[in-house]
């Protein structure tokens, strides 16, 4: 991934307003669940924001390294982390006595760049995620080819990595032409305030690529309103292309499905989910 090179402040409040944007579910979470619930764990996961799919896998009982080159979405993660502690510690005097996973040291943060990661100690994981199209925000094949690698790298003998990639229907493009529009109106809930979002999302076709600018205007009824501003290069992948990388990466492909719940792919699926394994042991292709 490129550098951010935004200002604190501006950085604070995009980091913010992502999670806002995920306010309404993916419904990604039971996937990641029963996937670690396969390998056991350690997991890795790239580019994980602040932490909307660790902290949960945490809850569950599970290790797992954060990767995110963006210290503001880190700083959030480790938040909401202390946030889940104390409410933990809170709700029992003994997390351990009453079956409660401890989470803190749970948890690792690593505020790096997911090309050509390199951990402290050559940890090999039994999961590794790069969810919700973060592969798409890395702007070339030879980036997204690098992600792949990075995962595959990482990972423990028989170990399992796992893609989430959105697949915008041709039509879709086709509307992609630079013009504003409404996303949505939603009050966030950590600072109170309205939050409009609108887009403009720009389609270059010869190149594969979706040029997305965000704009949050947020601030009470009435009062002034502060605006951010968010650009986005994305680098589409088609499902054969992220196979491909996969197989390329010395990784065994499993599952390309078009849903959470790894149904086979049909035509018109909005995104697909890739499950390919490193050669080491057989296991079986299904979850349970």
């Amino acid at each position: 991934m490129t550098e951010l090179r935004r200002d604190p402040e501006t950085a604070t409040a995009l980091a913010r307003l992502y999670d806002v944007d995920l306010l309404d579910d993916p419904g990604d979470i039971d996937l990641y669940v029963a996937l670690a619930a396969r390998t056991g764990g350690p997991i890795l996961e790239l580019a994980a924001g602040s932490g909307r799919i660790a902290m949960p896998l945490v809850q569950a009982g599970y290790e797992v390294t954060a990767v995110d080159i963006d210290p503001a979405m880190l700083a959030r993660l480790r938040d909401r982390l202390a946030a889940t502690a104390t409410a933990t510690a809170t709700a029992t005097a003994t997390a351990t006595a009453t079956g409660q996973p401890d989470v803190s040291g749970r948890l690792h943060p690593v505020e790096a760049d997911l090309i050509g990661l390199k951990l402290a100690g050559d940890p090999q994981f039994g999961l590794a995620i790069l969810g919700l199209n973060s592969i798409l925000l890395l702007d070339s094949r030879e980036k997204q080819r690098a992600a792949i690698e990075t995962m595959a790298r990482h990972l423990a003998p028989g170990g399992v990595a796992v893609v989430d990639v959105w697949l915008p229907a041709a039509d879709e493009l086709a509307r992609y032409d630079g013009r504003l529009s409404l996303e949505y109106v939603r009050v966030d809930p950590e600072t109170h305030l309205v939050v409009t979002k609108t887009v403009s999302a720009e389609h270059e076709p010869t190149r594969g690529r979706v040029d997305l600018t965000a704009i949050y205007d947020e601030g009470e009824q009435g009062s002034p309103i502060r605006r951010w501003i968010r650009h986005d290069r994305l680098r589409l992948l088609s499902p054969d292309e992220l196979s491909d990388m996969a197989e390329d990466a010395g990784l065994i492909v499993e599952v390309l499905s078009g849903s959470y719940d790894l149904e086979p792919m049909v035509n018109h699926d909005e995104r697909v989910i890739l499950i390919a394994r490193r050669r080491g042991r057989t296991r079986p292709a299904s979850l349970l």
